[in-house]
């Protein structure tokens, strides 16, 4: 299955687009089945100008030096046209089910990936509507007509353009959450410095949602790595208080409750000066100044040790 049928089917999902919805949607735009039957009677004309409509439509986009660059070659440019007018002609199908539905979603996908932003999008539209009245007015001519027909292109058109947003809405949103959760992951960045031993280095201040991911961070690798002790540098805190000890602290235990050791390391002198007076009780974790004594004491406790001895390379 390609990407793009993937993302169709997981928008479907994400927006909860099934009967029920459906049903509600085109109840709100008012898009009954006497409008689809309309809309079905008028594809002779919609075949009749769909390469004029579509035509005058891409004269309007790459006329405008913003949008031309999302069109960077005249084969792009055949291929979007191509798709433009099945768009067009489907407009006229005389259906309005989730199939159609899911086939609307990719235009909405489409804009997105290529970074066209919605005031783009509904800007053409608005043009869109007015090349296809100007065609409804020459090819009808009656007055009635006209207003009969472009009432039911106008509801089939803003419910697809609702389609397409609400998909633009929900990738922005995926794509937010992905960063957010890069962000978080490089806030908290948890290093395996040799078998069950993890290091974190702090940096920078710590609020209690970020302590929140700390933790959550450092209980997940403890897991994955079945570690037996963590060392927690916070030589890049700037400022440690009754809430970053605090923080250390609900760490330390639930690390315990996994059956691990901490470490705390980076601790200077103010540090230590400020824990004392605050009353901080850090009995439940090792404390050491320096990170290579942190390392040290950590490889230690897995049975390892670190020797000052020279390697000789190359010896028989």
């Amino acid at each position: 299955m390609s990407s793009g049928a993937m993302d169709h089917r997981k928008y479907m999902s994400i927006l909860k687009l099934d009967e029920a919805e459906l049903r509600s949607r085109r109840a709100f735009f008012t898009l009954t089945d006497e409008d689809l039957a309309r809309l079905a009677s008028l594809r002779p004309f919609a075949e009749k100008v769909t390469d004029a409509v579509v035509e005058d439509f891409y004269a309007l986009l790459l006329g405008h030096p913003e949008t031309k660059k999302f069109f960077p070659d005249d084969a792009l440019v055949r291929r979007v046209k191509r798709t433009q007018k099945e768009y067009f002609l489907g407009l006229f199908s005389g259906r309005c089910d989730l199939s159609y539905v899911e086939d609307r979603l990719r235009v909405g996908a489409m804009h997105e990936r290529i970074g066209l932003s919605p005031k783009w999008y509904l800007g053409a539209y608005r043009q869109y509507l007015q090349l296809i009245l100007d065609r409804l007015y020459q090819e009808l001519r009656e007055e009635a007509a006209v207003r009969a027909a472009f009432g039911s292109i106008q509801r089939i058109v803003f419910f697809d353009v609702a389609l397409a947003i609400d998909t633009y809405i929900a990738a922005n949103l995926e794509a937010l959450g992905r960063h957010q959760a890069a962000i978080r992951e490089l806030s908290t960045p948890v290093i395996r410095v040799y078998e069950r031993v993890l290091l974190l280095p702090l940096v920078g201040a710590i609020d209690s949602h970020r302590a929140h991911q700390v933790m959550e961070s450092v209980l997940l690798h403890i897991v994955d790595a079945q570690a037996r002790c963590i060392i927690i540098d916070i030589a890049g805190v700037p400022v440690v208080d009754t809430r970053v000890a605090d923080h250390l602290l609900k760490t330390t235990a639930a690390v315990r409750l996994l059956g691990a050791d901490t470490i705390l390391t980076g601790i200077t002198a103010q540090v230590a000066r400020t824990m004392v007076q605050l009353g901080v009780d850090v009995s439940a974790m090792h404390t050491v100044s320096r990170l290579s004594d942190g390392i040290e004491l950590a490889l230690g406790m897995v049975g390892k040790v670190i020797s000052d001895k020279p390697v000789r390379v190359g010896a028989p």
